[in-house]
């Protein structure tokens, strides 16, 4: 996973409350950087949440996460949430998360979500003006269908 493969970043400083005695990230603070990163790429990609999110009766649900921790962020440290999707299937996405300081990866991963219905949570198909916003958005056209 190179920064090049990836079209949208968002940065962000570690705060002292991330950091544990001897300045580390706690680890489970990444998945809150991989959030703020996702929900910034919908901004950029126009498909920010509103409240005609739940009105519509449907929504993006996670449904996996696997991060890979290859070396500590510290207290101050500047960060980069680079962020795209990889796959985009009939009703799930997977986007893959790569968090760096300055060149260097810190964590890598991948968060797939599933589009729902809200009432029952039954996987409902993406709608087509998200699938051409990502279409139009990123540099690397995601993969065929995961489900």
């Amino acid at each position: 996973m190179q920064q090049d493969d990836f079209r949208f970043s968002q940065s962000l400083r570690v705060r002292w409350a991330e950091a544990d005695m001897q300045g580390i990230v706690f680890n489970g603070h990444y998945l809150t950087y991989a959030d703020v990163g996702i929900t910034e790429y919908f901004r950029a990609m126009g498909q920010t949440y509103s409240g005609e999110t739940g009105a519509k009766g449907s929504d993006f649900f996670a449904v996996r996460t696997l991060l890979e921790y290859r070396s500590p962020a510290r207290f101050d440290d500047v960060l980069e949430v680079h962020v795209r999707i990889a796959r985009l299937g009939n009703s799930s996405m997977q986007f893959l998360i790569g968090i760096y300081r300055d060149t260097e990866i810190l964590v890598n991963g991948e968060i797939v979500y599933v589009h729902a219905d809200q009432s029952n949570r039954r996987p409902s198909p993406i709608p087509q003006v998200f699938r051409d916003a990502v279409s139009t958005f990123e540099r690397l056209q995601p993969e065929g269908r995961l489900s």
